[in-house]
């Protein structure tokens, strides 16, 4: 499994760059919106949590459907399912590995994006928290996603589609917990708990409803 995280992982690096194409796109996102919304300074600091979550939201939603297509073009996810290891065990290592390659990006650049939207440091720290908390599970829901497109000639389209509605609850409790540590009288820990618990539901129902759809598709 270790062997399939590290390929995965330059494979995720190597194929159209997808690391550096999400957080170009991360940082277009977030760079344009004060254009928008004018010079107040004010408004871009209250705003900002959820400008870069949405921005980050988007850009993990980029490469999603690569996250099986390599094998399906080259015939080895055939040999995935066939395989003695458990395919659940295979997806998991594999939405890790997109996880660390596209995911992990946003949030080391967040900070920066977060001095762009004028945020103090309590709010980029938050927001950084969160989106690291956050982000493996919007992977993990891509992963049913990609799943399902995988044999569908342009299913880019159809995996953001599929994968955007089942990533809102991350969103809401991602951009609560990063307000309510920003603001004193809001509690921090029950949104935040609540974003932890959605990442482990996610990381324990994805694989297993994208196994079931990989083997769908092969039958």
């Amino acid at each position: 499994m270790t062997a399939l995280f590290l390929r995965d992982l330059k494979l995720s690096i190597r194929t159209g760059g997808g690391a550096l194409i999400g957080v170009l796109f991360f940082l277009t996102i977030v760079a344009v919106i004060p254009f928008g919304v004018g010079p107040d300074l004010k408004l871009l600091s209250r705003i900002g949590p959820a400008i870069v979550w949405i921005g980050a939201l988007l850009a993990a939603l980029l490469g999603l459907d690569r996250l099986f297509q390599a094998e399906r073009d080259d015939g080895s996810l055939d040999l995935m399912l066939i395989q003695e290891s458990p395919l659940v065990l295979t997806v998991l290592v594999k939405c890790f590995a997109h996880w660390t390659a596209t995911s992990l990006p946003l949030v080391i650049a967040s900070p920066l994006l977060g001095l762009f939207m004028n945020m103090d440091e309590t709010a980029i720290g938050a927001t950084m928290l969160t989106l690291l908390v956050g982000s493996p599970a919007i992977t993990f829901i891509g992963a049913v996603g990609a799943a399902v497109a995988v044999a569908l000639p342009r299913g880019g389209l159809l995996v953001s589609i599929l994968v955007l509605p089942l990533t809102i609850p991350v969103l809401i409790f991602g951009v609560s917990a990063t307000y309510a540590a920003i603001e004193d009288p809001a509690p921090f820990l029950p949104p935040f708990l609540i974003l932890i618990a959605l990442t482990l539901f996610f990381a324990v129902i994805g694989p297993a409803a994208a196994a079931l759809a990989l083997r769908n598709t092969a039958d």
